[in-house]
């Protein structure tokens, strides 16, 4: 019992870290763009992270998301040791990146971790491979998606644009970055909150098998404490902020003004809107990058820091092999105590 507990506490540990480490994906055009503060940006995202709790709730009616990530690791498979091991990795990667200002997925780290320290266990017919290739496809997918509807969108409202005053049009824009930021969160909310439900509802299901309280059977008895501690543990995280990843995502690709902003911002959030309707958990990390090197490809390519972009990239291939790497070590060391 004392275990599950742990693992819970840890998850929504790595929830509140996942916040601040993502807090720049739904505020950096936002703070890059002076439309507001840094403090009043972080206060705005965290708020729409925690709304999105009421959105799966009460209008779209479940947590599909929740559901993938559970069934990453074969269920007769799924043991508490296992979980833990992959939460820890999962933390510790997290935070390396985020002292190196580095955007990496969360997401990611989280489900790398937890096949990797389940293979160590049990070798790869633990694991869903399917699932696993299906998220890792996204890894590239998602900020393709983001960039081509960014890429469409500029060309778009540009051409709409065109016969304003530069200065309405800027004061336009700027307002409309608090309801295309606003949307961004919700799906961040929406996405990244979820991969934490879903470790918890393995951990659950895991402690059920074993005759703990707490069990459950399968994540539709998950209890709804667990999903309103998640939200409310990324929005929190949100609230903290993750400083150096800002000044990556908001000035080291491309140069953001207001426009461009509200095009990134949508972009991505009509991304990840897409990956929630066909419960895929992906990185809001990766999408609005994505995103952003859209916007900047519009004015001319070399307008995007392909070096910046290239050092990104590299990252996010590295995330998922890295964390269950990091996974099965831990997963060695956890085992000979439990």
């Amino acid at each position: 019992m004392e275990l599950l507990v742990t693992i819970i506490i840890l998850a929504l540990i790595f929830d509140y870290i996942n916040g601040f480490h993502d807090a720049a994906n739904s505020i950096a055009t936002i703070v890059s763009t002076k439309v507001l503060t840094p403090f009043q940006a972080v206060l705005w995202a965290a708020f729409f992270n925690f709304v999105a709790f009421f959105i799966a709730k009460y209008i779209i009616g479940g947590f599909g998301i929740a559901n993938t990530v559970s069934k990453t690791v074969i269920e007769q498979y799924i043991t508490l040791p296992i979980i833990l091991a992959g939460i820890i990795a999962a933390i510790a990667w997290n935070l390396i990146t985020w002292w190196k200002g580095i955007p990496s997925s969360s997401s990611h780290t989280l489900i790398g971790g937890f096949a990797g320290a389940a293979i160590m266990a049990n070798g790869f017919e633990a694991i869903q491979l399917n699932i696993i290739l299906v998220i890792a496809a996204f890894i590239f997918l998602a900020p393709l998606i983001g960039m081509v509807i960014a890429f469409g969108f500029t060309l778009l409202l540009l051409n709409m644009c065109r016969r304003l005053h530069p200065h309405t049009a800027e004061v336009w824009f700027k307002r409309m970055q608090l309801v295309s930021s606003a949307m961004f969160s919700i799906g961040h909310g929406l996405n990244d909150s979820q991969k934490v439900m879903g470790i918890i509802a393995a951990a659950m299901i895991a402690g059920h098998s074993m005759g703990l309280g707490m069990g459950i059977n399968n994540i539709s008895d998950l209890p709804d404490w667990v999903a309103f501690s998640c939200f409310t543990a990324i929005s929190l995280g949100t609230m903290s902020g993750g400083w150096k990843i800002v000044k990556t995502m908001g000035t080291k690709i491309t140069k953001v003004t207001p426009l461009e902003g509200v095009i990134a911002e949508t972009a991505g959030a009509f991304t990840l809107y897409i990956t929630e309707m066909l419960k895929i958990p992906v990185s809001t990390t990766h999408t609005i990058t994505g995103a952003i090197i859209g916007v900047g490809a519009t004015k001319r390519l070399s307008a995007v820091r392909w070096g910046v972009t290239k050092s990104l990239m590299t990252a996010w291939v590295l995330t998922i092999p890295v964390s269950g790497l990091l996974a099965a070590g831990i997963y060695c060391i956890v085992s000979l105590f439990l």
